[in-house]
């Protein structure tokens, strides 16, 4: 009898695909707003995806993508035993790393200080004003860089000399690009991350701060026992994000800023599919690069988020 009773109640259960339906015939105009970021993602991000055959086989512009002999993995050998893949290999993970260490601490640090301004229009003139990077693209940012930081007539080296003191080669030197690119991206992008730690600290329950300070508790506890642990889902959200892109060192910034004189430490997996593919015309070598590059961007994700389940907090499946 239970079990004819539960089989009645999951037959009774609505099917979410009627209930979709009866919502679009309810609001169609509502749901018809959808259907061009639906067209964007089909034509620019999912059909894209078919072109990974590219770089098993031996690609023509005449052939397109799905015509040309198989080849098998013969690319991703060639791509293995080619020393400069491995220099731009080590180049993207000591970047993107470094991108890490500093980049993911960085916004939560800005969140807890700007959590402590009790003036609400002091707080939001500070966010704004770190959160303004953020709308300025690398061609912008570039160029206010190499004004600044140029050999010759860079604002900064024309200090320098005015004060006596040797200018210091930023922009052109192997050994500073690294961190120009790592310092930079984190100056950039720490806005974005304090407003997202800062909605997350402003849903946290006001009554634990409040018996936190009839306890006698200082402002300090208060952050360690009572604003960090409340804050650890969504770092672990935004770390299992920034490892899982760790093979992305950031193409625009890179081939904005970097010369010659710096590939030895600033070139990436980007740049040289970038060379290799549209300034070489190897397709099938350069998408070979991309999908191994995808393949350990997959991996990272799923292990980080695996380390986050282990961990007791949230992932992101």
């Amino acid at each position: 009898m239970e079990a004819a009773s539960s089989m009645k109640d999951l037959s009774r259960k609505p099917n979410p695909f009627v209930e979709l339906g009866h919502r679009i015939r309810k609001h169609p105009w509502l749901y018809a707003m959808i259907v061009p970021t639906i067209v964007y993602f089909i034509l620019f991000q999912y059909y894209p995806m078919l072109g990974i055959v590219i770089a098993f086989k031996k690609f023509t512009l005449k052939g397109g993508m799905f015509g040309g002999e198989w080849e098998g993995l013969k690319y991703f050998l060639k791509l293995f035993n080619d020393n400069t893949f491995w220099r731009v290999f080590r180049n993207t993970v000591i970047i993107s790393t470094g991108k890490v260490l500093i980049g993911f601490p960085l916004p939560i640090l800005i969140a807890l200080l700007l959590n402590e301004f009790r003036s609400s229009a002091v707080k939001r003139t500070v966010q704004t004003i770190i959160y303004l990077p953020r709308f300025l693209s690398w061609v912008i940012l570039g160029g206010i860089l190499c004004n600044l930081f140029a050999q010759d007539g860079g604002a900064i080296n024309q200090w320098l000399r005015t004060v006596g003191k040797e200018p210091i080669n930023i922009l052109s030197n192997p050994k500073n690009f690294r961190w120009t690119l790592i310092i930079s991206d984190a100056i950039k992008g720490a806005g974005w991350g304090s407003i997202i730690y800062m909605a997350t600290i402003s849903g946290i329950d006001t009554d634990m701060y409040e018996a936190a300070v009839v306890d006698g508790v200082g402002r300090y506890k208060q952050i360690w026992y009572i604003t960090l642990p409340n804050l650890l889902p969504t770092m672990s959200i935004m770390l299992i994000l920034a490892l899982g892109g760790i093979m992305n060192a950031g193409f625009d910034q890179v081939l904005v800023l970097y010369n010659s004189a710096v590939y030895s430490t600033g070139d990436i997996i980007d740049t040289y599919v970038y060379r290799q593919g549209l300034q070489d015309s190897k397709y099938s070598l350069s998408t070979a690069a991309g999908v191994f590059k995808s393949v350990i961007g997959c991996v990272m994700i799923y292990l980080s988020n695996l380390a986050a389940r282990k961990c007791g907090q949230e992932g992101l499946f």
